[in-house]
């Protein structure tokens, strides 16, 4: 997934002999009791095996054998609107970050910003998955991994996203509609039993629970700490082993 440039490996080999080379230098010394033999032998040996050094790594650089491909994963929360999903997803991508693998945030809101008018019938929605599942894709060929929040409320939107891209982990952010009326910060919820916003999920439109979830949050009962913790062990047992 990352490649050794020429430069970390020149600092790995000199500090890799300083240590070597000194310890060269305190048995030829002791055995001999001359500091400039001692010098000398050093100093020689510290270039010769530099230079093997970098040509041993670089060699290795272009040998496919011992290693193991890291294969790009996509995890898609999938929920009502204010269940939890974009919290959980953002902490949890925070959490894959630091193991350093190549990874990208792809979250609903922001993909509206950039793609105004989008709409929210039914067609619409499927539709606007599906340039998402495209999106995934160019960057499950470039080996990156990704973290999607989108509530997706069909079941055939989720089943696209599913067959496009490799090692889907739908995680359903389950939440009681009364708990997300209650964590309705932006009045949303309120608009949409006033009628002021139409094809809403959970009030005006529904919401196909996923019936094969790799992972379920009930953040009703667990943690947003407790959710993190679950996803993440999940991407480490099954594809950062």
């Amino acid at each position: 997934m990352y490649q050794e440039t020429n430069i970390r490996s020149i600092v790995k080999g000199i500090s890799w002999r300083f240590v070597a080379t000194s310890t060269t230098m305190i048995i030829v010394y002791l055995f001999f009791g001359n500091i400039e033999l001692a010098i000398a032998t050093g100093a020689l040996e510290t270039v010769a095996k530099i230079g093997l050094y970098w040509g041993h790594e670089k060699i290795w650089q272009r040998i496919r054998w011992g290693r193991k491909r890291i294969e790009p994963f996509n995890l898609w929360f999938t929920g009502l609107p204010l269940s939890g999903k974009t919290t959980i997803a953002d902490k949890v991508y925070k959490e894959l970050e630091k193991l350093d693998i190549p990874i990208e945030r792809i979250d609903s809101k922001d993909v509206r910003e950039l793609i105004p008018n989008v709409g929210f019938s039914r067609e619409e929605r499927n539709r606007h998955i599906k340039r998402i599942g495209h999106l995934i894709q160019t960057l499950q060929k470039n080996s990156i991994s990704t973290v999607c929040s989108f509530v997706s409320p069909y079941r055939e939107s989720r089943k696209m996203i599913r067959d496009m891209v490799k090692n889907n982990i739908v995680v359903y952010v389950k939440a009681d509609i009364e708990t997300c009326k209650k964590r309705d910060y932006k009045g949303v919820y309120q608009k949409a039993l006033n009628g002021e916003i139409k094809n809403f999920t959970g009030i005006s439109d529904i919401y196909e629970e996923p019936q094969h979830a790799e992972i379920v949050i009930d953040t009703d009962n667990v943690s947003v700490e407790e959710a993190v913790d679950t996803i993440v062990s999940h991407i480490k047992k099954e594809y950062i082993k």
